[in-house]
C-alpha cells in the first residue's frame, strides 16, 4: 500500500493518477521500478469501484487509516465512485465535496490530493485504489520505511482474510449452513456432525468413518482456528505500524505548527501569551491556524516599537491596538539605542540604552 500525491485543482473532478509510468514527489516507489497506470488497469479499477455498494472516501491527511491509533475523528472531505480514464492523461474521479472541504480548497488551504493504492512490486502496476486524502504534506521524513512495512502487513492481512473466508465458505457448503453463518456457529455444527458420524450406525455414518471424514473435518477445523489466530496477530502488527505512521505525521505536524507560530511571533502577528492557544489550534486544525495567521496584521502596543518589515515598511504601517498609542519618545530612544550599538560594535543593549539617555 502506498500514498502518492498530486496537485489539486478546484472543481468536482480531480485527477487521481497519471497515465503511464510515474513516481511520487519524494521518489517512491523504492520497491518497484515505478508505478504504472494504463487503460487496461483503469478499466479494472473502474469496474471494481463501480461494483462497490458504497463510494470511496476522500479524507484529510489520511486520517481514515490512522483513526484507530490516534483516536482522532476522521471526517470525510468528499466521496467518489464515478471514475473515467483519459488516454495519455490519467484516471479522474468526480468528487462530491463537503461544504467544509470546498471552503478549504477554494481558500488554497489544501493543495494536493493523495490516493492510497496497492501495486505489483514486480511491474509497479496499480492493483487497487483504496481511498484518497487532501494533504499539504506529500512527503514526510521516515515515511518510506513505515509505508513499506504497512504495505507488507496490509497484504498479509488481505491474504489471510481471503483464505479464512474461503475456508468458512467451504464449511458452510459442507454443512448446509446459511451464507452468513459465523465461525462459532460453524464450529458448533462441525462438532455435532462429528458426534453423529462417530456414534451413528447408519450406512452413511459407517461410510464417513471408513473414508476418514472425521479426521479431514478435524484437520480443516484446526486450520480454521489457526487462521483466525494468524489474523489476530496480523491485525496487531498492522496496528503497530499504523501507530508509528501516526507518530511520524504528528511530529511533522508539530514542526509545521512551531515554524508557523515562530514566524507569526517574529512578525508581531500574535503575542507570546497567545502561543499556547495557537499551538493547540494548529495541532487540531492546521488549516484554520494558517488562515487565522495569514489574515492577522502586526500589532504595536504602547512603549513598543514595531520592527522594520522585509518590504521596508515603517512602524506607521502597523496597526495600533484599540485604546493604545505609540510612545514617540520611546520610539526615538529605541532608534538612538540601535544606532549607538551599530556605531559601537560589541556594546550591549543596556549600556547603549543608558548612553543615549535611557533611564
Amino acid at each position: 500500500m502506498a500514498a502518492c500525491s498530486f496537485a489539486l485543482t478546484a472543481g468536482s473532478e480531480i485527477q487521481l493518477l497519471p497515465a503511464g509510468e510515474f513516481h511520487s514527489v519524494d521518489g517512491r516507489p523504492k520497491d518497484a521500478p515505478c508505478w504504472l497506470m494504463t487503460a487496461d488497469i483503469a478499466a479494472r479499477l473502474i469496474a471494481d469501484i463501480t461494483a462497490l455498494a458504497n463510494p470511496l472516501v476522500v479524507d484529510y491527511e489520511h486520517q481514515t487509516l490512522l483513526a484507530a491509533d490516534n483516536g482522532q475523528p476522521a471526517p470525510a472531505a468528499g466521496w467518489f465512485k464515478s471514475l473515467r480514464w483519459e488516454e495519455g492523461v490519467g484516471l479522474f474521479a468526480r468528487v462530491e465535496w463537503t461544504e467544509r472541504a470546498t471552503a478549504h480548497i477554494e481558500a488554497g488551504e489544501y493543495r494536493f490530493i493523495s490516493p492510497v493504492i496497492t501495486y505489483d512490486k514486480a511491474t509497479g502496476a496499480i492493483k487497487k485504489l483504496i481511498n484518497a486524502a487532501l494533504t499539504n504534506n506529500p512527503a514526510i521524513d521516515g515515511m518510506e520505511s513505515v509505508s513499506a512495512r504497512l504495505t507488507a502487513e496490509f497484504n498479509q492481512q488481505e491474504k489471510l482474510t481471503m483464505k479464512y473466508e474461503e475456508l468458512l465458505e467451504t464449511f458452510r457448503c459442507w454443512l448446509n449452513l446459511p451464507t452468513l453463518a459465523t465461525q462459532e456457529e460453524i464450529l458448533a455444527a462441525v462438532q455435532k456432525a462429528i458426534e453423529l458420524i462417530k456414534t451413528g450406525d447408519t450406512a452413511d455414518a459407517v461410510a464417513a468413518n471408513t473414508l476418514g471424514i472425521v479426521g479431514l473435518t478435524q484437520t480443516r477445523t484446526a486450520e480454521l482456528v489457526s487462521l483466525r489466530s494468524e489474523l489476530t496477530t496480523s491485525a496487531a502488527a498492522l496496528t503497530a505500524v499504523q501507530t508509528e505512521l501516526a507518530a511520524l505525521k504528528q511530529a511533522s505536524l508539530s514542526k509545521q505548527v512551531t515554524d508557523l507560530i515562530s514566524t507569526a511571533l517574529s512578525a508581531h502577528k500574535i503575542s507570546p501569551a497567545q502561543k499556547g492557544a495557537m499551538t493547540e489550534l494548529g495541532m487540531t486544525n492546521f488549516a484554520l491556524l494558517s488562515r487565522v495567521l495569514d489574515s492577522a496584521v502586526p500589532v504595536v502596543v504602547a512603549g513598543e516599537v514595531a520592527p522594520v518589515r522585509e518590504d521596508g515598511a515603517s512602524p506607521s504601517d502597523y496597526v495600533i491596538a484599540p485604546g493604545y498609542s505609540v510612545d514617540a519618545g520611546q520610539a526615538e530612544l529605541h532608534s538612538k539605542t540601535l544606532s549607538y550599538m551599530a556605531a559601537n560594535q560589541g556594546c550591549d543593549l543596556l549600556t547603549a540604552y543608558k548612553a543615549v539617555g535611557g533611564k
